[in-house]
């Protein structure tokens, strides 16, 4: 997942465009709410190291935090301790799941639950995930997200900026129009560290029992809940919203003339 790619002359310009485009997009979060009220999610995945380098070199007023299931392979663990000493000059948050809603889900379902239906699989993700998720953005007023239209069928529709209807916040992806072949563009020309589990065939990593390496052809989202619909695929922390439009969001204004 890692390889260096090979972008044509047209797609190097596109791709120049999206990054300024990206940097336009953070800088208006950045400008449009007060610096302790815009926050960025950080997954720790290829795009959300993106952001990262970015936000570090051109907004680095917007805070970060990671939401550390419990459950996280080692390699992302390892990597956020990289990201954390590589990018000192922002603050990088990290919110756990309560202990009592871990044991009392352990407790009634079972420690591996997910496995047996949709339900009890949501419910974990609203344990481990969604309830953590809902802290970090208390008091917030808009969080930023590496959410990519390309990703997957429940996407493929995301707007540079969003209302996020379940959170009462505005949300803003500025990766939407990115391709997988332009964020390991960015990573590779600009060395920023990235989970070892992508050269494993692992192009979307959460937690390790809910995530495995994919076969050549696969959706890139193939092994995220790859026992369950991929229509309905998502844990609840990026449900459909309606789009709201963003300032700087035609990559082509940013092309040479």
């Amino acid at each position: 997942m890692s390889a260096h790619t090979t972008l044509s002359e047209k797609e190097r310009a596109e791709l120049e465009a999206k990054v300024a485009n990206t940097i336009a997009v953070l800088q208006q979060a950045e400008s449009e709410y007060a610096k302790d009220k815009v926050v960025f999610a950080n997954s720790l995945g290829a795009e959300d190291v993106v952001i990262t380098d970015l936000i570090s070199k051109h907004s680095p007023s917007i805070g970060m935090f990671v939401l550390d299931t419990g459950r996280l392979p080692e390699e992302t663990l390892k990597l956020l301790t990289d990201v954390q000493a590589l990018y000192s000059n922002i603050q990088v948050d990290v919110y756990y799941p309560e202990a009592g809603d871990v044991e009392q889900y352990v407790k009634e379902h079972g420690v591996n639950a997910f496995f047996e239906s949709q339900e009890r699989r949501k419910g974990c993700c609203f344990v481990r995930k969604i309830k953590p998720l809902k802290r970090a953005l208390s008091n917030r007023e808009a969080w930023i997200t590496g959410l990519r239209r390309e990703q997957s069928v429940t996407r493929d529709e995301i707007g540079f900026k969003e209302f996020d209807e379940g959170n009462g916040i505005d949300k803003f992806n500025p990766l939407a129009d990115w391709t997988e072949a332009d964020i390991w563009e960015y990573i590779n020309a600009n060395k920023v560290p990235y989970n070892a589990l992508h050269d494993q065939n692992y192009p979307s990593i959460g937690c390790a029992p809910c995530t495995r390496a994919i076969s050549a052809g696969e959706d890139v989202r193939a092994g995220r809940w790859w026992w369950e619909n991929p229509e309905t695929r998502e844990c609840g922390l990026h449900p459909g919203t309606p789009v709201v439009e963003a300032k700087p969001i035609n990559v082509m204004d940013f092309l040479p003339k």
